[in-house]
């Protein structure tokens, strides 16, 4: 195992700079997932690590020693890609003993390499098939199995599951962080889906850009976003945005105006905020709850139900609310009344479930738990 350490690393094609001054550390057995929206340099990255693309600047620190020029064979590290990359003419043995065969070891380490790794992937009984005979799922296990019988310090991802079905995508979710658990070996997971990355990272670097806008655990990126694109982009339905003008701003936070003139207090740090700011109010879907009308009450939206999305034990809920840009999201459980296209409804939400972020885009931290129970 190793860890990996990215020193000001950046990459450029011509004029179009994908990488900025990336620094980051991954530790020793960790499981890193780098997510991000498509051309955001994730993938770059993770074939820079490998060996697969030139490092323009920076340092790439992997078990303590800089690998920049170092051979991709030489760097003790294995790589799955999306594509399965399979030897259609080899069985799933040969396929998974084809680099152990390479390196001359014995027939009978292989093949007790080869077993164990199957058994772990659950695809023994599938060794003397060929992918020809496979289903999607089973070649992308036959993939990671040939990446796992090498024993790598090192384990590299490119979004394996974005070619399989949704069912198979939360089967092979469940596997690869079982194997995380067993092997206890670094792994890197590129993703553009942010629910693989909340339920496979241990810890999220989230990109943008090329530059990397947060690291942090899933519940606390989720929790405390660092700015409005991370804010955004993690979740489902993704957190809903209003426009707002700072109406006071003291020590037990602000209060602020919406577009339609209903008020909400938000429980922030208001910091430098000062009367008549703009600025951008979050609210995640699952924190709007249903109100009686109340027009001197704050922190209620009244709104127009525009779409119901039903999904069994939950609904959500998708409302026009004045001067909102994109549709108003709300989740429910399916116990609640059924509500109808058309349907006036007020929601409320209470202060300490709202975000606030500047007009540049940052958030501003929210307080505490125990100021927020004073006010």
């Amino acid at each position: 195992m190793a860890d990996v350490r990215l020193q000001q690393l950046a990459k450029s094609y011509g004029n179009n700079q994908v990488l900025r001054q990336i620094d980051l550390h991954i530790q020793d057995g960790e499981f890193m997932v780098f997510v991000g929206p498509s051309g955001c340099g994730k993938s770059t990255l993770l074939r820079m690590i490998a060996g697969l693309e030139e490092i323009d600047e920076g340092d790439l620190m992997i078990g303590g020693m800089r690998v920049n020029d170092t051979p991709p064979a030489q760097r003790g590290l294995a790589m799955v890609f999306q594509s399965y990359a399979l030897y259609p003419h080899m069985t799933v043995f040969e396929n998974m003993a084809f680099s152990l065969s390479l390196s001359k070891m014995p027939k009978a380490e292989i093949s007790d390499a080869v077993h164990k790794a199957a058994a772990a992937l659950q695809i023994t009984h599938l060794l003397d098939r060929k992918p020809r005979d496979l289903s999607g799922g089973q070649r992308q296990r036959v993939a990671i199995g040939r990446a796992i019988v090498r024993q790598p310090q090192l384990f590299l991802f490119d979004e394996p599951l974005s070619n399989l079905d949704a069912s198979l995508r939360v089967q092979m979710r469940i596997e690869l962080s079982k194997m995380h658990r067993e092997l206890q070996s670094t792994m890197i997971y590129v993703t553009h889906d942010q629910v693989e990355a909340m339920t496979l990272g241990q810890r999220i670097a989230v990109f943008n850009g090329g530059v990397i806008e947060q690291v942090g655990t899933p519940l606390a990126l989720y929790e405390h976003p660092a700015n409005l694109f991370v804010a955004g982009f993690l979740g489902s339905p993704k957190m809903n945005f209003l426009s707002a003008s700072a109406m006071t701003a003291s020590a037990q936070g602000l209060i602020v105006q919406l577009t339609d003139g209903s008020l909400l207090q938000v429980l922030v740090d208001a910091g430098d905020i000062q009367i008549g700011d703009k600025l951008t109010i979050g609210i995640r879907a699952e924190h709007l709850c249903l109100s009686d009308a109340r027009e001197t009450e704050q922190n209620q939206l009244n709104v127009n139900v525009n779409f119901v999305e039903h999904l069994g034990d939950t609904y959500i809920v998708y409302a026009n609310f004045p001067g909102a840009e994109n549709l108003l999201a709300a989740k429910f459980p399916a116990t609640h009344q059924s509500l109808l296209a058309g349907q006036q409804l007020c929601l409320k939400v209470e202060a300490k479930h709202c975000y606030a972020f500047t007009k540049a885009g940052a958030a501003l931290s929210r307080l505490t738990s125990t100021l927020a129970s004073e006010v």
